[in-house]
């Protein structure tokens, strides 16, 4: 395993106070911005920063760099942090996940650190492994990273599927290319589909999932806007709510690979008669779709879909067809479901 591009990345969590104001994060971004440029808030209490071109400018290592930029959030904001520092954007987050506030774990930029670090670790502690995955891996003995580098890539393809047994077969091995992105995140994008009354077949609800699905890759490639998670919430006719997300193998904003991440988070909930009044979808942190990446894989499966879509773009790019001239098939079987946008418009499907 070899070390990756010399970065040195720095992941922060400050404690923020109960009723802070709500600039106080454009405040921290200001001052860490004094450091290096190369900034990113992903929560008001989170920030992750690319320390490799500051290091020899204030001419101190990781550590050093690092405990100077907690004195000084300390000192001019008030604000006490945890920091984890590795050469990777995910090595920095574990760090971080397991420090205590008032104090820094450095993971060195070493093939022997690295390992170290990450083998002796639960595998629900790698980004992206939730509760199913966890068990699904503890079910065939693979407890730690450890055990999920040991393994090889194909078996634990067989077990998790092709593309998130590749990713997390690279994780195992502290791999990972995500670069810091200092430009501000957009808002996410929603919508919603209510039942006419509370739907108990789940095949209902899977035909809610692809449209609304559809509804949000149609918008995201309309806005130039690629997305790298996703939430669902289901509401329930007692009008209590379940809520999960998930951050995608890849960046995308095609319908296809968003429905599939859907369909994982549904599954996730595992509804047994349950009641449902209605589901929404959210893509949460977007990004310029110029910046998108696709992992090439002999696997051709997704080639027919994206074609159609791109088909069924310049078609309803055509306003004389209508929004909705074409669209998945399984949405004409009945009466097809509804998606609300934001702001209360509603669209047939």
């Amino acid at each position: 395993m070899n070390a990756v591009n010399n970065r040195s990345i720095l992941h922060l969590r400050f404690e923020m106070p109960p009723h802070h104001d709500a600039q106080l994060a454009e405040r921290v971004r200001r001052l860490l911005e004094n450091i290096t440029p190369q900034v990113q808030m992903i929560e008001p209490d989170t920030a992750v920063l690319d320390l490799t071109g500051a290091l020899p400018y204030f001419q101190r290592d990781a550590r050093g760099l690092s405990e100077l930029i907690q004195l000084r959030t300390l000192a001019h904001l008030g604000l006490h942090s945890a920091a984890g520092t590795g050469p990777t954007r995910m090595l920095a987050a574990m760090a971080c996940a397991l420090t205590d506030p008032g104090r820094c774990t450095v993971i060195p930029d070493s093939p022997e650190a690295i390992t170290g670090f990450l083998r002796p670790r639960p595998v629900r502690e790698l980004p992206g492994v939730g509760t199913r995955t966890a068990a699904t891996l503890a079910d065939y003995g693979l407890h730690t990273v450890g055990d999920l580098a040991d393994i090889p890539q194909t078996t634990l393809q067989r077990l998790l599927g092709a593309r998130w047994g590749r990713t997390l077969h690279e994780r195992a091995y502290g791999h990972d290319t995500t670069a810091v992105d200092s430009i501000p995140a957009q808002a996410g994008m929603s919508c919603e589909h209510r039942f006419d009354r509370d739907e108990l077949d789940p095949a209902q609800h899977r035909r809610a999932l692809i449209a609304l699905a559809d509804n949000l890759g149609t918008r995201l490639r309309a806005a130039g806007q690629i997305t790298i998670g996703m939430t669902c919430t289901v509401r329930y006719a007692d009008a209590s709510s379940t809520c999960r997300s998930r951050t995608l193998p890849e960046p995308t904003q095609h319908t296809a690979l968003l429905a599939r991440t859907a369909y994982t988070l549904y599954e996730s909930f595992g509804l047994q008669r349950a009641r449902v009044r209605s589901i929404a979808l959210r893509t949460d942190t977007l990004r310029p779709d110029g910046r998108a990446t696709r992992q090439l894989t002999l696997d051709n499966s997704d080639d027919r879909p994206l074609v159609i879509e791109a088909v069924a773009d310049r078609a309803r790019a055509r306003a004389r067809y209508g929004q909705q001239v074409l669209y998945p098939a399984t949405l004409a079987l009945t009466k097809a479901p509804t998606a609300d946008r934001p702001g209360g418009a509603r669209l047939s499907w």
